[in-house]
């Protein structure tokens, strides 16, 4: 049974006519006596007495009234809660983001919750790429391009790139002066399974291949070993930018232009409806992660 006729059958009645009723819907009367009809037909009793003059109740149809208006009571209550949810960034927010990503998100969802005290953020840290609607992600925090056309990708913030050391291991090791001198350096590599990424790119000064003794599927553990000494990395400035601040490691090949790694998207399953506290959330990322990088991203689409 379609509750939305029950409603347009209370309305019905407290209007006094089909007429005023398709008045106040800001529909047809036309459509106002199908729905009726079709409520009839479904119930498979009268419920209204029709004359030229009035409108009369039916024994059962006084019966349908009284849960009708508790229907609309209802839907009414429905729509205000929805309506009030929107006006303010409120409820539990799902995110999903890499484990190398957690270095930078960690860190901003204490702020984020401070100046959104009436959020809750449960966070999901994967590598794998996760569906988003099978677990209910709200967004999800990602470096890779967008393959399901059926969600929606928004830039967060460009990722340029970086070289860097710590200072204990350029005092034992040297520090290279081209990209190629890397090759005689203890290079921590990034790797997935049987994947290494051994080769980085320098733009225009070409491609080296580099080597080492670490290879770890996590960026966050490959900038804990830097820092240790164990050797050089190449990584997103963001994953970064608290150890370079505070001289844990120093940047190297200053003077080579690096492209810029893959930039950072939120991604979420609708554009249309979308959730207040999802919104809030993509545009305090957009802000902060441009303030970490130092440049906003080209595009917000």
């Amino acid at each position: 049974m379609n509750p939305q006729r029950l409603a347009i059958f209370a309305t019905i009645i407290q209007s006094g006519s089909i007429s005023a009723a398709a008045l106040k819907l800001g529909c047809g009367k036309s459509v106002v006596s199908r729905q009726l009809a079709q409520l009839e037909k479904d119930l498979g009793a009268r419920l209204i007495q029709r004359s030229t003059r009035q409108l009369a109740l039916t024994e059962v149809g006084q019966m349908v009234l009284e849960e009708a208006r508790q229907i609309e009571r209802s839907l009414d209550k429905i729509a205000h809660l929805a309506d009030s949810y929107q006006q303010q960034v409120r409820g539990l927010l799902r995110v999903s983001c890499s484990m190398a990503g957690r270095r930078v998100l960690v860190p901003l969802l204490a702020d984020f919750t401070a100046q959104y005290p009436q959020v809750k953020v449960s966070l999901q840290l994967d590598d794998a790429m996760v569906d988003l609607i099978a677990q209910q992600i709200d967004v999800a925090i990602r470096t890779s391009a967008l393959v399901d056309s059926t969600l929606v990708a928004r830039k967060l913030a460009e990722n340029p790139s970086v070289v860097c050391a710590a200072p204990s291991y350029l005092a034992s090791a040297g520090t290279p002066r081209t990209p190629q001198d890397l090759q005689q350096h203890a290079c921590l590599l990034y790797a997935v399974g049987a994947r290494v990424y051994d080769e980085w790119n320098f733009g225009e000064a070409g491609t080296v291949r580099v080597d080492g003794p670490l290879q770890m599927n996590d960026g966050g553990a490959l900038v804990t070993a830097a820092v240790g000494g164990a050797g050089i990395i190449k990584v997103p400035v963001p994953i970064v930018a608290d150890e370079l601040a505070g001289g844990q490691l120093v940047r190297i090949l200053e003077d080579v232009a690096l492209p810029p790694g893959p930039a950072t998207y939120a991604v979420y399953p609708a554009r249309e409806f979308l959730p207040l506290k999802t919104a809030a959330f993509v545009d305090f990322l957009r802000q902060r992660l441009g303030e970490i990088t130092g440049r906003e991203p080209a595009s917000a689409a």
